[in-house]
C-alpha cells in the first residue's frame, strides 16, 4: 500500500511537472514575455521542479539558439556595422582584449575551471549567448558548463536591460553615449536592443550598429581557440556563424526579399526568447552545486568592471565614435 501511494505521488508530482512546462512554454511565446522574463519562469521551473524533458531540450536549446543568431543575421546590414565598427575599431580590439585578458585572470584567482572562465570571457566581451554558443563546442565545453556560462550571463543581460536606461540619464548620457555604452558593457545584442530602444532612437541606431560590429569578433576568437585547442579536442567548427554572416550579405545585396527579412527576424527573436526558458529549465540545484557559484561570481566582478570603466571612459570622451 505505502509503495502504490509513493508511485503514485511520483506519478502524479511528473504529470505537474510536465503540466507546467508546457503552461510555461506557451507563455514564454507569447507577446508578454520578454527574454528576462523567460529566463526567470525557466530558471524558477528549474529550480524547483525536477525537469521532464532535460536531456531532450540541453541538445535542442545548443541548436535553436544557433538558428536564431543566424536569423537575427537577417536584420544587419553589412554597411552600417563596417561604418560604426571601423570607427570604433581600436577600441573594440583593446577592450575585447582587455576584457578576455581580466577575466581570465579572475577565473584563475577564483579557481574557476579553465573552460567556464573561459566562455564567461568571451560572453562578456564579445556578444553572450552567441559567442559562448561559438566557442563552447570549440573548446569541448561540458553541457553543465554551456548552462551555467549561459545562465550567468543571461541573468546579467536581465539586470543591465532594466538598470542601464535608468543610469544613463542619472549621469547625463545622451543618446549616442547611451548607445557607445550599451554595446559595450552589455552581453547579448537582444539586450543591447532592449536597452538602447527604451533611450531613443538614436542610441538604438548606435547600440545595434557597435554591438554587431563586436558581434563579427565571434569568427577570429572562435577559429583561435580551434587553433590552440586543436590537440586537446575534436574541431566542431561553428558553421552557424558562416550562415550569419551569409544572412547579412543577403539581407544587405538583395532587397527583393525586404518584406519577408523582418519577419524572419521576428521568428529568431522568439526562438531566442523560448531558448532563454529552456536554458533557465536547465539550470537545477544539482547543476549549480556541481559547477559552483564561482563561475556566476566572475561573471558579475567582470561584468561591473567593464561596465563601471566604459562608461567613465566614455563620459571623459577617452571612448566616442
Amino acid at each position: 500500500m505505502v509503495r502504490q501511494l509513493w508511485t503514485l505521488c511520483v506519478y502524479s508530482a511528473r504529470m505537474l511537472a510536465k503540466t507546467i512546462f508546457f503552461l510555461a512554454l506557451l507563455f514564454v511565446v507569447t507577446p508578454w514575455a520578454s527574454p528576462p522574463i523567460a529566463l526567470a519562469v525557466g530558471l524558477a521551473f528549474g529550480l524547483f521542479l525536477q525537469h521532464p524533458y532535460a536531456k531532450q531540450t540541453k541538445s535542442l536549446s545548443k541548436t535553436l539558439l544557433q538558428v536564431c543568431v543566424v536569423g537575427l543575421g537577417f536584420g544587419m546590414n553589412l554597411h552600417q556595422v563596417i561604418r560604426a565598427g571601423s570607427s570604433g575599431f581600436v577600441y573594440t580590439a583593446l577592450g575585447i582584449t582587455a576584457t578576455l585578458a581580466l577575466g581570465m585572470a579572475l577565473g584563475k584567482w577564483l579557481k574557476v575551471a579553465d573552460t567556464n572562465s573561459l566562455l564567461i570571457s568571451v560572453g562578456t566581451a564579445i556578444c553572450g549567448g552567441s559567442a559562448i554558443a561559438a566557442v563552447g563546442p570549440v573548446a569541448g565545453a561540458k553541457d553543465e558548463e554551456m548552462s551555467v556560462s549561459l545562465g550567468t550571463v543571461f541573468i546579467l543581460n536581465s539586470v543591465a536591460l532594466l538598470i542601464f536606461p535608468a543610469i544613463g540619464l542619472a549621469v547625463g548620457l545622451n543618446e549616442s553615449q547611451f548607445g557607445l555604452w550599451a554595446a559595450l558593457a552589455i552581453h547579448d545584442t537582444s539586450s543591447v536592443v532592449g536597452a538602447s530602444a527604451k533611450y531613443g532612437a538614436t542610441a538604438l541606431a548606435v547600440g545595434t550598429t557597435v554591438k554587431l560590429a563586436r558581434a563579427l569578433w565571434i569568427v577570429p576568437l572562435t577559429l583561435g581557440t580551434a587553433f590552440i585547442k586543436r590537440h586537446e579536442a575534436r574541431i566542431q567548427w561553428p558553421w552557424f556563424i558562416v550562415f550569419f554572416c551569409l544572412a547579412a550579405v543577403i539581407n544587405t545585396y538583395l532587397p527583393d526579399g525586404a518584406p519577408v527579412y523582418p519577419w524572419i527576424v521576428k521568428l529568431a527573436r522568439i526562438g531566442l526568447t523560448v531558448t532563454l526558458f529552456l536554458i533557465g529549465c536547465g539550470i537545477s540545484k544539482a547543476t549549480l552545486k556541481k559547477v559552483g557559484a564561482r563561475p556566476l561570481i566572475q561573471g558579475v566582478i567582470l561584468w561591473i568592471v567593464v561596465g563601471v570603466l566604459s562608461l567613465l571612459l566614455i563620459r571623459a570622451g577617452v571612448i566616442a565614435l
